[in-house]
């Protein structure tokens, strides 16, 4: 156990401004931009919303960074300059709370959506579920760039940074997957291979964005042909090299034990908050609904909490667990006017009403 740090207390990164306090908005799909990803009214009022809040840091929702790589409807882009003027004014609501910005970049790789995109959707591999189709050696070269230029196009935005979403499957995580992408050019087969992708976009953009951009990674150590030894190998690599501020492990549960090591009892935080970071920091995501839950992850050596359904119901999660070590989140499910109050726009509520399992009552009033 590490020693109590309290949830108030402000924490430095590499790059950039200081969260001021150890709550950090988790990345939450929320389906409230337009057709063409760029930014919608009620996403504006979601993510000002939290910041207001008083989250350390407010994450946007997985925005992708080729026009192919969206998985949802109402999607945020980032592949286009087109989108750079409603994320110049969502960085500005976001920033005037006082608290760092970032967008999450990402591409959906075999889950895109070709109905929304009239695109062929695309992976690692030729893969016959989806039908999606391998890249080429060049296209994945032009992925890398195009998350790079992504990340520039956020700081032109005015973001302090952008976080890669190499988890959950998607595509930075599909080339990861040791069961399906068996490449036999630079970018398959060993672990060498199938983490090159990331550590290039990491590189670049660290090469090419300002001194003061900071630059987040998350990773998911379960499922998706990730084993736990290959994930803590990964978030000590990436840790350990200077180039990234601070890693976002997404655990569905913080303090359930690992699929792989069921029998063990050993919480799924611990295979990772005993690994060296040097200056990175490590936070946590995963069924944080109280003050005591993100207080006992700081105990077993996080860094920071990510908070997602907490703040779907309470916009200011923060100031009230920073407030009362008591506090709780509201019990759920909650209605669709409650939400509404919330900032939580109603292709948000429909979303949560169709993928998160008792949130919404669907029989409570409108």
């Amino acid at each position: 156990m590490a020693d109590s740090v309290p949830l108030a207390a402000a924490l430095s990164l590499a790059h950039g401004p200081a969260m001021p306090n150890r709550f950090m908005l988790a990345p939450l799909t929320n389906t409230q931009s337009n057709p063409d990803g760029t930014l919608g009214e009620d996403e504006y009022t979601w993510l000002t919303m939290r910041a207001q809040g008083g989250f350390g840091l407010t994450m946007t929702c997985a925005a992708h960074v080729q026009q192919d790589g969206q998985g949802f409807p109402g999607q945020l882009g980032i592949w286009s300059d087109k989108h750079l003027a409603g994320l110049t004014r969502l960085a500005a609501g976001i920033n005037a709370a006082g608290a760092p910005s970032a967008v999450q970049l990402q591409h959906s790789g075999r889950r895109a959506r070709s109905d929304l995109t009239g695109l062929p959707a695309v992976c690692p591999w030729d893969d016959a579920e989806t039908g999606a189709r391998a890249l080429s050696t060049g296209e994945v070269e032009q992925v890398i760039e195009d998350f790079i230029l992504a990340a520039l196009r956020a700081e032109t935005a005015g973001f302090n940074g952008v976080e890669l979403h190499g988890a959950h499957g998607y595509l930075l995580g599909q080339f990861l997957d040791a069961d399906n992408n068996h490449r036999d050019d630079r970018y398959g087969g060993s672990f060498e291979n199938r983490t090159r992708v990331l550590l290039e976009v990491i590189a670049g953009i660290r090469d090419r964005a300002g001194a003061d951009f900071q630059l987040g990674l998350r990773l998911s150590p379960e499922r998706f042909g990730i084993t736990i030894a290959e994930a803590r190998a990964l978030a000590e690599q990436v840790m350990l090299s200077g180039r990234i501020d601070y890693l976002d492990m997404s655990l569905w549960d913080v303090f359930k034990p690992p699929i792989e090591f069921a029998e063990a009892g050993k919480p799924l935080i611990d295979y990772f908050t005993d690994l060296p970071r040097g200056t990175t920091r490590l936070g946590v995501a995963g069924k944080i609904m109280d003050a005591a839950r993100a207080q006992r992850c700081l105990d077993h050596g996080a860094d920071y909490v990510l908070i997602g359904r907490g703040a779907i119901v309470h916009h200011d999660f923060p100031a009230r667990a920073i407030a009362d070590p008591g506090f709780r989140a509201t019990p759920l499910p909650v209605s669709r006017a409650y939400l509404a109050g919330e900032g939580v726009g109603p292709a948000f509520v429909d979303y949560v009403a169709s993928g998160m399992r008792g949130i919404v009552a669907e029989d409570a009033a409108a």
